[in-house]
């Protein structure tokens, strides 16, 4: 184990390797959302689906110009998801400190914060009944240098999110700002068209979520492959299927929208299976 690396006991918050749960004001994360993060769901003391968090960070670490020890972040991970055996980490990364203004220190020592939690307590119905959308009025940006990363500025996901208090919804629609559905709030949309999925190309907004490459991996290889377009919102509406996905929850089916209905299809449930797979 690297000598930097420390092991949570009494505390479930690691700051660079340290127990702790304090950061700088100077820290670029607080003041600009200079950084990324992951949330990685553990199991039996492991992250089945490390392998893809590690992609992804590793890609927004590129766009970023974020130099990361990428070997030590994953020994620290690990060594959690062993400390704590079942739950979530979320693993945040900021460029650390610098005096103010934006310009990129010449020099960065970026600040890793690992923090460990249970997992959310989600009623049962949501995945056994499905779930119905709030039309978030929000709309994503287009940014395609940061399409698709898991990078720190999310106040559209927060400003979506704050539209809705009811526990009649579970999630949002979010759409971009032509009206195409992109993704929902904290999880990503797969419809069910002629036979075929299709998931929203994230090329100019929205996450990337790694339940989405999952499921699109794993559905490729039993003759079933995702298709990657922009959809309409009629579109959606006239889809025989369709589900949400994140790393956490797995699947849910979409059951309705804004008084619209669809059905929990064998399609849903297959990835739904697909998903519980990963974790069981």
């Amino acid at each position: 184990m690297d000598s930097r690396m420390a092991t949570p006991t009494d505390t479930n918050c690691l700051v660079n390797g340290m127990p702790g749960s304090l950061v700088s004001v100077r820290d670029r994360g607080l003041a600009y959302g200079d950084g990324l993060f992951e949330t990685i769901r553990v199991s039996a003391g492991v992250a089945p689906l490390l392998d893809l968090h590690f992609q992804r960070l590793a890609q927004g670490a590129t766009v970023l110009r974020l130099p990361l020890d990428l070997q030590l972040l994953r020994d620290e991970v690990t060594a959690c998801a062993v400390q704590i055996g079942s739950g979530l980490l979320k693993l945040t990364i900021t460029r650390g400190e610098s005096q103010r203004g934006y310009a990129m220190p010449s020099q960065s020592a970026p600040t890793r914060i690992l923090q460990s939690s249970p997992l959310p307590d989600y009623p049962p119905h949501n995945a056994e009944q499905g779930i119905v959308l709030y039309p978030c009025a929000t709309r994503l940006g287009y940014q395609p240098l940061l399409a698709g990363l898991k990078h720190l500025n999310r106040l559209e996901q927060v400003l979506a999110r704050s539209e809705w208090q009811d526990a009649g919804h579970a999630e949002g629609l979010v759409c971009d700002l032509a009206g195409h559905p992109v993704e929902c709030t904290m999880s990503n949309l797969f419809i069910r068209l002629d036979d075929a999925w299709v998931t929203p190309v994230l090329d100019r907004c929205g996450v990337r979520g790694v339940m989405r490459d999952y499921l699109m991996q794993q559905l490729a290889g039993r003759g079933d492959p995702v298709v990657e377009r922009r959809i309409d919102l009629d579109e959606l509406l006239a889809a025989r299927e369709v589900f949400c996905c994140n790393s956490v929850f797995g699947v849910w089916p979409i059951v309705g929208l804004d008084g619209h209905r669809w059905p929990v299809g064998p399609h849903t449930r297959l990835a739904q299976t697909l998903a519980k797979q990963v974790f069981s």
